[in-house]
């Protein structure tokens, strides 16, 4: 946030009412992006975690009782469709401001309707879409977000847009453990409420001006922010960086989301009657917002896939924790350990494409998270029949443990070798 200062100090001629005004409107974007991703994320995929253990628990309203079996079917279906979204996020030719406010409508309406409804093929079918949007909504606020950033020089409030995530997880688990007696339909219309009052909150900002026209040049921007120029690669970007991003950004879909499906059902089974397994969704939620905030305020020159593969050892850690030390301290670090770099993971993926792509990262941003949505898919089917069969979601925890650490490992071959060095197979991202 103090390259605003900076800014001034390169651009003597700027007045105090024009430094006044980019913090505001640098304040304003971040925000609106925070809130819209708190949405579309926050409830739009993750509210179903904590409501998980209320539907396996029994059916309400009329609505069927799920088994573990079919509620890993509704996790995989969601990512299901965040990955059919985020691949055909390059073909989306639409100005992001407003696939934003289009994912805002979605989401509250999909949200209630899971409420509303009691057919499994129904939510099935809810849940897929929801997915899609929110890969839409992602990658195009964050195109929006962080070009419009860039433009005022305020890269330190990036890690602001990417604690939305963790605020809906932190509210959604809290409310959860707060009015979970009224059941799990309740608790869905409740979130698309929340849904449509924060989306009206955040509507007007996603109509202001394109950045690209907000009243100063492209080489004027260039003169007066140095840490943009500071960022810009020095050397026409290869294929290959962007293959392997695509690839290794992929490990961490697998990694986490078992942990982040099951958290509060694995945690209720190793501490029955306890109170603690409310709040450990909560806690991976607020320690995500803090990892965000201290990601964005490290260099932007270090090198990105080095940050990668040490928030890829951070969460390995923090879920080998709930294996080896099934205790509430053991979940609460690995919580912990799992949320600090969950969001991080995304800015420094983010920012990478940015290198590579500049203005025109939306294609590679989708096919990173596509690939990042096809380890989400897998992770729930595969978890979800282990648990069944041995009783414990240890072995599949442990994959994922390991998965993580080997993502880490090709993260740091790859740092080590010359940008662009070898040939790879087309990503379809150019």
């Amino acid at each position: 946030m103090n390259d605003l200062a900076s800014n001034a100090k390169a651009n003597p001629s700027a007045t105090a009412h024009d430094i006044r005004a980019e913090r505001h409107a640098a304040r304003r974007a971040a925000l609106a992006c925070m809130v819209a991703l708190a949405v579309v994320l926050g409830i739009g995929r993750f509210a179903f975690t904590p409501l998980l253990p209320l539907m396996l628990h029994g059916g309400a309203w009329g609505q069927p009782q799920l088994d573990i079996q079919h509620g890993g079917w509704l996790a995989s279906f969601n990512y299901a469709g965040y990955f059919i979204g985020a691949i055909t996020c390059a073909a989306l030719r639409v100005e992001p401001a407003r696939m934003v406010r289009v994912g805002l409508v979605a989401t509250a309406l999909l949200t209630l309707a899971m409420g509303l409804t009691g057919q499994f093929w129904v939510w099935a079918m809810v849940r897929f879409i929801a997915g899609a949007v929110s890969a839409w909504t992602f990658v195009f606020a964050s195109q929006w977000g962080l070009r419009r950033l860039t433009e005022l020089g305020a890269h330190g409030w990036g890690g602001v847009i990417y604690t939305g995530p963790g605020l809906g997880i932190v509210g959604t688990g809290l409310l959860v453990s707060a009015a979970g007696g009224y059941g799990a339909p309740a608790g869905w219309l409740a979130f698309g409420a929340i849904a449509v009052v924060l989306s009206i909150m955040v509507w007007p900002v996603f109509g202001d001006t394109p950045p690209n026209n907000a009243g100063r040049s492209q080489s004027e921007g260039a003169r007066v922010n140095p840490a943009a120029q500071a960022a810009r690669p020095t050397h026409p970007p290869h294929r290959a960086d962007a293959f392997w991003l695509i690839v290794l950004y992929g490990v961490p879909g697998f990694g986490y989301i078992i942990t982040a499906t099951f958290l509060p059902v694995i945690a209720r089974h190793a501490l029955p009657g306890s109170a603690w397994p409310d709040l450990f969704w909560p806690m991976f939620g607020a320690a995500l917002m803090v990892g965000s905030l201290l990601a964005a305020r490290l260099p932007v020159h270090w090198d990105n896939r080095s940050l990668l593969a040490a928030c890829y050892v951070l969460q390995a850690c923090g879920i080998a924790l709930g294996i080896v030390w099934p205790t509430a301290g053991g979940f609460s670090l690995g919580s912990i350990l799992i949320g600090l770099p969950f969001t991080a993971i995304t800015l420094f993926a983010m920012r990478e494409a940015r290198r590579l792509r500049g203005d025109d990262a939306a294609g590679l941003m989708g096919y990173a998270t596509a690939a990042y949505g096809i380890g989400q898919i897998v992770g729930p089917l595969v978890a979800a029949p282990i648990a069944e069969h041995t009783g414990s979601f240890s072995l599949a925890l442990w994959l994922a443990t390991g998965a993580l650490l080997l993502g880490a490992a090709g993260l740091v071959v790859v740092a080590r070798r010359p940008r662009g060095r070898g040939r790879m197979p087309d990503c379809g991202c150019n």
